[in-house]
């Protein structure tokens, strides 16, 4: 997998706005696929030793029948604080390790956190996408930024998300009597197919099933 080395990783959160404000710009919410879609993946973070050990988890599935393909882990020492907002920071350098080790590259990537559904459009799907240049989905389970009208309490009903006069993503219900999430463009993927792809990989749980293995092994429930 090609890495692109944009920038040095940031010690404080001035430096780390910069580098957000210099490369949102650069980031595609409209489609740029290679399709047919074969492999889709989903990466998440878990903590070791009192958080001083990040452990990333990809996780890579066949697409559409969902079924899991190859795992990878990484593990290295936490270098960014946890600040809402600037997630990316603390999180992708192991993600980037743990995606080096895949053998099976997949066409889209579910990220468990925003894309440009965040203060400065620019949230660790969009980061992360733009880094290995491929496709990205923003799958977060919590509200960053944002407003949004009531949500009707069936699988399959959305939202707009809006901030300052903008769409910036949708709230999204993935399973009926479940909390909803919230969807957003990471790179390369324009919001309706990152709903039409969440929902293609949420068949029964709430979240997408490339969130919930990545999840376990990151969590060191696998």
């Amino acid at each position: 997998m090609k890495i692109s080395q944009r920038h040095t990783w940031p010690a404080t959160i001035e430096e780390a706005i910069t580098i957000q404000e210099q490369l949102r710009g650069e980031v595609i919410t409209k489609d740029a696929l290679t399709e047919p879609i074969q492999y889709v993946a989903g990466v998440d973070m878990g903590f070791e030793a009192d958080g001083t050990i990040s452990r990333a988890a990809v996780a890579v599935l066949s697409f559409p029948d969902l079924q899991l393909q190859e795992t990878a882990i990484a593990r290295r020492p936490t270098s960014f604080p946890y600040v809402p907002g600037f997630l990316s920071f603390r999180e992708i350098p192991a993600v980037l390790d743990a995606l080096e080790k895949l053998n099976t590259i997949p066409d889209i990537i579910l990220c468990d956190g925003q894309g440009i559904a965040h203060p400065r459009r620019f949230g660790i799907a969009c980061h992360l996408g733009l880094l290995i240049d491929m496709p990205t989905i923003g799958v977060a389970k919590s509200l960053l930024v944002g407003k949004h009208e009531e949500l009707l309490d069936q699988k399959g009903s959305w939202k707009p998300l809006r901030h300052r006069g903008e769409t910036i993503g949708v709230v999204l219900r993935t399973r009926t009597g479940t909390k909803p999430l919230y969807i957003s463009s990471g790179h390369r993927v324009s919001l309706p197919t990152a709903i039409e792809y969440v929902l293609r990989c949420t068949p029964k749980y709430r979240l997408p099933e490339t969130t919930r293995i990545a999840d376990k092994l990151a969590s060191n429930r696998a």
